[in-house]
Parts: structure tokens; sequence; C-alpha cells
């Protein structure tokens, strides 16, 4: 157990949970039935990215440089690069916006979290760190006890899970394309195949694995699920509206209780926390890995110095960045899903041909019914990247609000 879980989980990220419950509040219901074709879109992405570096023994920075050239790479990697620090920053954007709603300033609880984060990566082992991971992942329980409180028709429920009602409203159309976009994310692809190679997993250990990030891809929805009944219970139904996640907790304390807003918090604070280990991770992975440079979380400073500097460096600027006074915080998250949105088509193009090719995965390459999965999954996270990115650009300028 592991990778899958750890990477599904940290998806719903400070981004992924404010996306979550403006879905919630503005919609009630009506996007639920997206939720389950991410399930299965998530698990296929994990699967082929956790697949590949079992038997290849190689993350998959590695794999685009030597089958697709350096310049591929290099360019594959700023952009990466670029498009973490930001998503960094909105991670600690969202432990500021958590613990302020405990009374405590963020030029105080932003440093302590990423001096915590720091010294958990730097310092700790590999297995303490996975450890710490697993367990920060059980925290998401806390969106599953804030949806019951808010006391669901379950029946309602279960019919907008498995019955599309698409709209025509601009709003709505972005908000069904943020879902996806917020749930597979370039980082993760780079992610889990690189965890999977720090682990030591063999293509003979691999089923297990293979369970794990099917467990991973339907437990991190089951909690995206809950954080929309949350909202739409208790938002949606007085037609209160809504900016971020922390809007979300503050409006859910004179309507669920009090209990409710708090737990609601300590989610959100959970998944920043979790986020801004991981995201800094995966470009330290990369990069390295890109470049042939010692990686690993178990190495010393002077065993891989681009791997633990990087790392270092992106978690201390995206603590940083958050504390500058008066930020504008939500054009770095804008930054951070464009950059997203113009990679993950060619990350997903590069993961699938991969892990598609007997040369590379011998008998472990794709069957022809999984990649017909595969394609479908790609071809409808492209045409829904496109559209969000029409929709980030183009809609305002028409003067649509969305």
């Amino acid at each position: 157990m592991g990778p899958g879980l750890i990477t599904a989980s940290a998806d719903t990220d400070a981004g992924g949970i404010t996306t979550f419950s403006i879905a919630g509040a503005h919609y009630g219901y009506a996007l639920l039935w997206v939720l389950t074709l991410i399930t299965i879109s998530l698990g296929v992405t994990q699967e082929i990215g956790a697949r590949t570096g079992a038997v290849t023994g190689k993350g998959l920075a590695a794999l685009i440089r030597e089958n697709y050239g350096v310049r591929v790479a290099l360019l594959a990697m700023v952009a990466l690069l670029i498009a973490n620090q930001a998503t960094t920053v909105s991670e600690f954007a969202g432990v500021a916006a958590a613990t302020e709603l405990f009374g405590l300033p963020r030029l105080l609880t932003v440093p302590l979290a990423a001096l915590g984060v720091w010294l958990l990566v730097i310092r700790g082992s590999y297995k303490q760190v996975e450890r710490v991971f697993l367990v920060l992942s059980l925290f998401y329980t806390t969106y599953i006890i804030s949806g019951f409180l808010v006391h669901p028709d379950w029946r309602v429920v279960a019919r907008a899970a498995v019955t599309p009602t698409p709209q025509l409203d601009p709003g709505y159309l972005v908000l069904l394309i943020a879902l996806v976009g917020t749930t597979i994310t370039p980082w993760g692809q780079f992610f889990i195949q690189a965890y999977v190679v720090d682990k030591g997993i063999t293509p003979e250990e691999y089923p297990y694995t293979r369970m794990d990030v099917s467990v991973g891809a339907v437990v991190t929805n089951v909690v995206s699920l809950f954080i929309i009944l949350a909202t739409a219970g208790a938002l949606y139904t007085r037609g209160i509206r809504i900016e971020d996640a922390a809007d979300a907790a503050l409006a859910l304390e004179p309507l669920a209780g009090r209990f409710a807003s708090a737990i609601f918090a300590v989610g959100l604070l959970n998944a920043s926390l979790l986020a801004a280990s991981i995201v800094p991770l995966s470009s330290a992975y990369a990069v390295c890995e890109a470049f042939g440079w010692e990686a690993g979380v178990n190495t010393s400073f002077r065993e891989a110095p681009a791997f633990n500097g990087l790392y270092t460096f992106t978690v201390g600027f995206g603590a940083l960045v958050v504390l500058i006074p008066g930020l504008p915080l939500i054009p770095v998250i804008l930054l951070a899903q464009t950059i997203n949105g113009i990679l993950l088509p060619a990350i997903l193009v590069f993961s699938i041909r991969l892990a598609a090719t007997p040369r590379i995965m011998g008998p472990y390459a794709n069957g022809p019914v999984l990649n017909l999965v595969a394609w479908a999954t790609a071809a409808a996270t492209i045409v829904a990247t496109i559209l969000l990115l029409l929709a980030t650009f183009l809609l305002p300028l028409l003067g649509v609000q969305t």
C-alpha cells in the first residue's frame, strides 16, 4: 500500500477542495455524475504510470529523455517546474487559509508547515515518509463526516451519481472541466511512476500496487463526493455562493454546526500539507530522472545534492511567496492550472505510448482493450483541457461570468 493511495489523495489538494466545494455550493448534486467517469479515468492513468515504473525501474522523465530526446525532456521539465512551483504556492495558501480560520496568523503557521514538510522528507527515511503520507491520507475522512452531518437524501444522491445532467450554463461547463483537471494532473503522472521506482516495486509485486491504485482512485473520489454533499446540503439549498474552500468552512458553521465547520477546515489543512509535501517531490524526482542525477527520499544532500536542493528550494520559495503582503493568490493558482492544462495532454500521450511499447514493457505492455480505454481517457482529457483553456481566457473576454 502506498503509491496509488497517496498520489490519488494528494490530487484532492487545496485547489481540488475549492473546486468540489464550489461545485456543491453552486450546482448542488448536478455534477455528481462526473465523479463516476473521473474515477475510471484516474484509475486508468495512474495504473499506466505505476505499471511502467514497476516494469522498467525508471521514472517517466527518464523514459521521455531516452525515447524522445533531451530537448523534449528539457521543455517538459521547465513547464513542470513552473506549474509545480505555482501549485506549491497554492498549497501553502491553503495552509494559511485553514489556520487563519482557527485564529492563527500565517506568519507563524506557514513557516512552521514548511519546516515540518522539509524535515519530514529531507531527514526522514522512505518508510517514515510513506507512513506519514498514509496517515495524512486517512484524515480525508473528515470530509466524509462533514457530508453525513448535513443529512443528505441518499436516494437523490444515488440517482444524481449515475444520471448525467449536462447544462449549457458557462459556469457549469467550466466546473465540469475543472473537476477533471484538478484530479488528473501532470505532476501526479510523474510522481506515481517515480514513487513506485523509489519504493523498489517489481513486476512480481505489481498486482498489489495495481490494487492500491484502484483503491486510491475510488477513495479519493468518494472524498470528493462527500465534499460536494457537504456544501450542497448546507449551502446550495440556501442559495449561498462561495469563492474558495475557506469560504465553505465559514459558511458551514451557522448552517451545519461548528463541528462541521471545524472538521472541514481541518481537512483543508491536511490536504494542503500532504500536497505541499508531494508536489515538490514530483519536481525533484522528474528533473533528476530527466538528467540522470541521483534521486530518492532515502538520499542525503551529499548523495543527491540536486534532488534535495530542488526539494528545499521548491518548498521554501512556495512558503515565502505566500507571506508576501497583498499577494494576489488567484492569479498564481490560475497560472498553475493553465500550465498544467497545457502540459497534461502531452504527458498523457507520452505515458500511454511508452506503456504500449513492447520494446519497453515486454509482456506487460498495454493490451488492445486497455489501449482503447487509455486513449479514450486521453482524448477526453485533451478535449476537456482545451475547453478549460478556452473558457479561462475566452469567456472573460466575452464578458461572461463563471
